[in-house]
């Protein structure tokens, strides 16, 4: 028996496609909910429907616009608290600010622990995400929060394309943990690690390299994909190093400027994301897998009181 006998999902303008997916997964429709903007840029909710006592699923990646993205959702999670719901579940598939989880030098913000606060104190009471950049996010919050990982869904795919002699390869010693899971579910194939620099924001220079790519098939892994550079430059590094193709796969498309573009034109072969963020039009070369089924289930084990833990494990 449900804690709340009645469940509701709404959606802000983030990603208004995978809200309909994840509603049509859960089967229901999507709630009526209206996210609006004054002329001066402020934003305005209004929950038409009635969520007195109801289990409420407010779905709203905080991808870019991030400011916007989040400002709505904390305004909706403010709206939903003053209507009275039961339960409020912020569905966060993907986080923005994650990358600002520590100070790096002095004098900066930890902009991540900033982004918890505002969301526990607008009134979310539990918080939904997937793969998120520093899993020490978790410990962030107070309030109880499922984080997902889409890479059994992303191997999944990438089986399907029968690919001889892959190796697993973290573009960087911060993707190692997700390159090692990513192998591990593949079934153990081989790792490779490799070492970078950033001299300058947005520039990447690429060290060396621990493993072995010679007639390979290299799979770059990866949390999020930005600019591109890390992955371009871990590309030609490989190709270099005698690997006979690259692919990457990555949870998270940002895509910031001309991303799309360099990556078309660079040696890296296929590459595939999650629609955790909505995609440009055009993306030549991407290959997308949805997160809507597996947040959907999430979504209706929260609400039914099943163990996520189990599903994760059943996904693995």
């Amino acid at each position: 028996m449900p804690q709340f006998e009645r469940i509701a999902i709404f959606t802000g303008n983030a990603h208004p496609a995978l809200a309909r997916g994840i509603a049509q997964q859960v089967g229901r429709p999507l709630g009526e909910m209206v996210v609006r903007q004054f002329r001066d840029g402020e934003t305005q909710v209004e929950i038409k429907d009635d969520v007195r006592g109801t289990d409420v699923f407010l779905i709203q990646p905080t991808s870019p616009s991030v400011n916007q993205n989040l400002m709505e959702l904390l305004v909706m999670i403010d709206a939903a608290r003053r209507a009275s719901a039961g339960r409020i579940t912020a569905v966060i598939p993907y986080y923005g600010y994650a990358r600002q989880e520590k100070k790096t030098y002095g004098r900066e913000p930890i902009s991540a622990k900033l982004v918890a606060n505002l969301l526990t104190v607008a009134g979310a009471d539990r918080i939904l995400t997937l793969d998120l950049s520093a899993p020490a996010i978790e410990g962030f919050f107070d309030i109880p929060m499922d984080h997902l990982s889409a890479v059994p869904l992303l191997v999944r795919h990438v089986m399907k394309m029968h690919l001889p002699d892959i190796v697993v390869v973290a573009p960087d010693v911060g993707a190692v943990r997700r390159a090692d899971r990513f192998q591990q579910v593949m079934g153990g194939k081989p790792l490779a690690i490799l070492f970078k620099d950033r001299p300058k924001p947005d520039e990447v220079s690429v060290q060396g390299m621990v493993g072995e790519v010679q007639g390979k098939c290299a799979l770059l892994v990866d949390d999020l994909i930005s600019t591109g550079n890390t992955l371009i430059a871990a590309a030609e590094l490989l190709l270099a190093q005698g690997a006979e193709r690259v692919l990457a796969v990555a949870t998270h498309g940002v895509f910031a400027e001309g991303a799309i573009e360099r990556l078309h034109a660079s040696p890296i072969e296929r590459v595939v994301i999650t629609d955790s963020i909505p995609l440009p039009s055009q993306t030549p070369g991407v290959e997308v897998v949805s997160v809507a089924p597996m947040l959907g289930e999430v979504i209706n084990r929260i609400h039914y009181g099943i163990s996520v833990s189990d599903l994760i494990r059943d996904l693995v």
